[in-house]
């Protein structure tokens, strides 16, 4: 009887269950759930036989389930085939890898049982088929719903973040218009002027934030982002312009290093201002009052580097990396959202850039942008 032949080769078909599983690529299975899943299943279909044989139906239903799922509680079998999936789920498998491990087992017991010359009833074999049947169905169903949740919970979270990026670029931008206009209804300056500038620059670049994501709404993924080559120069001194009105605001001393002209870059030049713009305004908003921000930019070798260095005192240690991190605060300022280090990072690394910082316990923080280096060339009057 088949069941009694499980029990007599129980550890035999153990071992060579637990080889296959081992063996298989990238399949990455514990100790434990070699030593709870094959030997768990295999009990419970002997037991699930054994109740058959003697006459005891229902116990073998309770045990295993009825043949094509029927019933709307699961079996004793398939309250652990479901754990089986979901553990398989952790371990990156797809659908196809899960029923694998049931054809492993499937495998061993008829391999045995030809070397043995074990004979086994048709209803025997009826009721193998109907417990891996089962137990398949139930490992799949449970994979498939953690994997979908799991898809669910991650589209979430992207957009979530999408939404908060666009938000927090909005407001950068709208930022540096109010201020532009509140100097110039102090200092009644004219539009035309540098102040003036800044203010058209900050309307314009909501206004491209805005076109842009409802070109993503419309055709996600569809066109990709403009880049051109531009001066460093002139980008750094578009930068320092509205970055000066956050100093006076803020009361920090602002200074910037000249530039060499005949530097360039190649990159979207309204993602690249962003970028800079967030750490700008974190420089301002954590420097220590009355102290001063600098903005340096250079080449060396291949790359340029943009540096943005302030006077906040340092961080907490451990706080470097952490701080790119979507939605992660400095300090006890909720006033953000946690938001510029990390959109900042992305668009740089948008165009073969980096992003890091260094980390100056008990005077500041350095943040560098380090970029592909080109030779900018004027063009013709």
């Amino acid at each position: 009887m088949m069941h009694e032949f499980l029990a007599h080769n129980r550890e035999e078909l153990v071992a060579r269950c637990t080889e296959k599983v081992a063996k298989r690529p990238k399949r990455n299975a514990t100790p434990q759930q070699l030593k709870n899943g094959i030997p768990l299943f295999l009990e419970q279909l002997r037991r699930t036989l054994q109740a058959e044989q003697e006459g005891y139906r229902s116990d073998a239903l309770r045990i295993s389930g009825a043949s094509g799922g029927i019933g709307s509680a699961l079996s004793e079998m398939g309250v652990s085939a479901a754990a089986h999936g979901k553990e398989l789920l952790a371990l990156a498998y797809n659908v196809n890898q899960v029923v694998h491990d049931y054809g492993d087992l499937c495998q061993a017991i008829t391999d045995l049982a030809f070397e043995r010359d074990a004979p086994f009833s048709v209803d025997e074999f009826r009721t193998l088929n109907r417990c891996l049947d089962n137990s398949i169905a139930d490992a799949v169903t449970e994979f498939s719903f953690q994997r979908d949740t799991v898809i669910a919970e991650q589209q979430s979270i992207d957009m979530n973040e999408r939404l908060g990026f666009l938000m927090h670029e909005l407001r950068n931008s709208l930022t540096s218009a109010t201020l532009a206009v509140d100097a110039i209804e102090l200092g009644n300056l004219s539009l035309s002027g540098a102040t003036g500038a800044v203010l058209k620059r900050s309307l314009s670049g909501m206004d491209k934030l805005i076109v842009r994501s409802l070109s993503e709404v419309r055709v996600k993924g569809s066109t990709p982002e403009t880049h051109q080559m531009f001066s460093l120069a002139a980008f750094i001194a578009e930068a320092a312009g509205a970055a000066q009105l956050d100093a006076n605001t803020r009361g920090c001393v602002f200074t910037v290093a000249d530039v060499s002209p005949l530097l360039g870059m190649v990159a979207n030049r309204d993602l690249m201002s962003g970028a800079l713009a967030n750490l700008l305004h974190n420089a301002f908003k954590f420097t220590h009052h009355h102290t001063e921000v600098k903005l340096n930019a250079y080449p060396l070798g291949d790359r340029v580097l943009i540096e943005v260095a302030d006077n906040c005192g340092g961080l907490p240690h451990g706080d470097a990396e952490k701080m790119f991190s979507p939605f992660t605060q400095r300090n006890n300022d909720k006033t953000g959202l946690g938001l510029g280090l990390s959109i900042a990072r992305q668009s740089v690394a948008e165009y073969g850039g980096f992003l890091t910082v260094m980390d100056t316990p008990g005077v500041g923080c350095t943040f560098t942008i380090s970029l592909p280096r080109y030779t900018f060339i004027p063009a013709p009057n």
